[in-house]
């Protein structure tokens, strides 16, 4: 038997991605990577968010992220914002601390009613921290191309770490690639040994930036 078998569960949307939260502080049990597969088969989700009894004095929980193809997340900013609203639910705390494999993450409501503010720490940029494959010096561009050698259809992308991977390819129009082809591609491209999330962006202005993202283990 499954340690989710027969767990109350809520499933929620965060910016397009499907997640399911779990609370198990009460009723601790391990979970393998087995065990989110199983869910996943049921109840679709991009990540499932574990509540397990926090570890470190100050935290609400120690949380647990998997995808849906039973690997493990160091941090999820939509999953987090989820797990804010239910954690805040009924509660008249402003802000939660929340302790992740990719560190500690800070929760507060608002900036307006039914939203969620989460810190995700600072970014890393070193090759070795986001990780890359191999080493490159400038992550701001790195050498990654989708497409023909002479006339790529997306490359040069900036790559960073939010706790898990992020490759930000910047166009001119982010409505003129197909992402769910594309996505899977880069996400899984050889370069990123923790896949990566994949993100188109252009520059609007200088206070504007209109964006896509391919989510890792985004279902099709």
């Amino acid at each position: 038997m499954s340690a989710l078998d027969n767990r109350l569960f809520a499933k929620m949307n965060g910016i397009g991605n499907e997640i399911v939260v779990v609370d198990l502080r009460d009723q601790p049990a391990p979970v393998t990577p087995a065990d989110a597969r199983a869910v996943a088969a049921h109840v679709p989700y991009d990540q499932l968010m574990l509540l397990q009894p926090a570890r470190l004095p100050g935290t609400e929980a120690f949380v647990r992220i998997y995808n849906n193809d039973g690997s493990e997340s160091g941090a999820c900013g939509n999953g987090m914002r989820c797990v804010a609203q239910q954690m805040f639910a009924g509660s008249d705390q402003n802000g939660l601390t929340f302790e992740t494999r990719a560190g500690l993450l800070n929760c507060w409501r608002g900036p307006a009613d039914g939203l969620y503010t989460v810190d995700m720490g600072e970014p890393k940029f070193g090759w070795q921290d986001i990780p890359l494959a191999e080493e490159f010096r400038d992550t701001r561009m790195i050498e990654l191309q989708i497409g023909p050698i002479d006339a790529p259809v997306l490359h040069t992308p900036s790559v960073v770490s939010m706790g898990n991977p992020h490759a930000i390819f910047w166009v001119d129009d982010v409505n003129a690639y197909d992402l769910g082809r594309f996505g899977p591609l880069l996400e899984n491209h050889p370069i990123f040994p923790e896949r990566a999330n994949i993100t188109l962006a252009h520059i609007v202005d200088r206070q504007h930036i209109t964006m896509r993202t391919w989510e890792l283990s985004l279902i099709p």
